[in-house]
């Protein structure tokens, strides 16, 4: 079997393409494959199509994975900072939003345009709009796409995952990863809306009303934007802590976060005359509803008792949501292809040498505000260099 690439490699998103371009520039012959005719379909999409590219506060503890140690070895190998400077080289203008997210200030193509200079750099071959099948032979893997037939030593999975299927997102690394007996990590949708059932419907009303609060589930907490919606809870608070959450369990909000348990009672020996709805500080509607709930009205008429209880509910407030908005509505997946199926320096599989998995497909998700990309710039490059 004579090969016809040194390497296939099959998705054309972020981690595929900026992996094609390093592989290509270091003189091998690579083929990069994708079922749509666009290359890049989540990065145009993504940061409200401008694009939030990585996050300068990128740390191995703000990915979620079975094994949190296993991405330090690339993300220690390809900083946020190299990828920006790649960025400046290519011209394109960008911005720092809060908490270290990078943002390009024109469009998100600009990232796509920059990525497909790369690969062009190298001369990759590109095969758009096609389907592909996978054979493996011990030694050569064969891929079968529209009317030809690739053969290389080397094949990498950057399919993503099945998050956004609207964009031509599918499960087809997971079927990979089965074909080739690697273990997977139980996929679901991460960074998405979470729904409340009837019991929740007293917040149905404030759907539209946003507020910073502090979202807890287990003992992760993240103190972001809380939104409701006529579905349920979203917002960047909510999306955070979606990647932590399991069905049955509960979701706590603070809604008066880094205020003390006697606040309300100190409040009241301020200002008795006040009321909750005032004190609290929140949206109009969001106030009344939560005033109304915990039955107080003007503080001096609360017994201190009853303030500390309703600081102490306003600080922990409890939902259970019965699930998430699915796949259709989540940024990125938690799960997927096992880490302990693939080594932390190069992506490639312990099993079947030749064969790596970068980006969403494995089992490494970053939280929102750029850290996903990062992923898939630095395990990419990681691949790109073992290529």
């Amino acid at each position: 079997m004579t090969p016809t690439h040194d390497a296939i490699i099959l998705g054309a998103g972020a981690a595929g393409m900026f992996c094609a371009g390093i592989a290509a520039q270091r003189g091998r012959r690579v083929l990069l494959i994708d079922h749509v005719e666009r290359p890049g379909a989540k990065i145009v999409i993504s940061g409200g199509g401008r694009c939030n590219f990585t996050n300068l506060g990128t740390a191995p503890d703000r990915f979620v994975s079975a094994n949190p140690h296993f991405a330090k070895s690339a993300l220690g190998r390809y900083a946020p900072t190299d990828f920006v400077a790649l960025v400046e080289r290519y011209g394109i203008a960008w911005h720092e939003k809060t908490l270290g997210q990078l943002f390009c200030d024109g469009s998100a193509r600009q990232i796509v345009d920059l990525l497909v200079a790369e690969c062009d750099a190298g001369s990759v071959d590109w095969s758009l709009g096609h389907p592909a099948d996978v054979e493996h032979d011990g030694t050569h893997f064969r891929v079968r796409v529209g009317n030809r037939t690739a053969i290389a030593p080397q094949m990498v999975i950057a399919t993503g995952g099945p998050s956004i299927p609207k964009i031509g997102a599918t499960d087809f690394s997971y079927r990979l990863a089965k074909q080739f007996g690697l273990k997977l990590v139980e996929p679901r949708p991460a960074l998405v809306p979470l729904t409340l059932g009837a019991d929740e419907a007293l917040f149905r009303e404030l759907a539209g009303v946003a507020a910073e609060v502090e979202a807890t589930a287990g003992k992760t907490r993240f103190r972001e934007a809380a939104l409701f919606t006529h579905r349920g809870l979203s917002g960047p608070a909510v999306l955070q802590i979606s990647s932590y959450w399991r069905h049955g369990e509960s979701v706590g909000i603070d809604f008066a976060p880094g205020r003390g348990p006697d606040w309300l009672v100190e409040a009241k020996r301020a200002e008795p005359r006040t009321s909750l709805r005032r004190v609290l500080g929140l949206p109009d509607r969001l106030a009344e509803t939560l005033a109304d709930k915990l039955g107080v009205e003007r503080l001096a008429d609360a017994p201190d008792k009853t303030l500390r209880a309703a600081a102490a509910r306003l600080a922990d407030w409890r939902f259970v949501p019965n699930g998430t908005e699915g796949y259709a509505k989540a940024e990125v997946t938690v799960g997927g292809i096992a880490t302990a199926e693939l080594s932390s320096r190069t992506m490639e599989a312990k099993k079947v040498p030749g064969l790596y998995a970068i980006g969403e497909a494995v089992d490494v998700t970053g939280w929102l505000g750029g850290y996903n990309f990062q992923w898939a710039w630095a395990s990419g490059s990681a691949t790109g260099h073992a290529l």
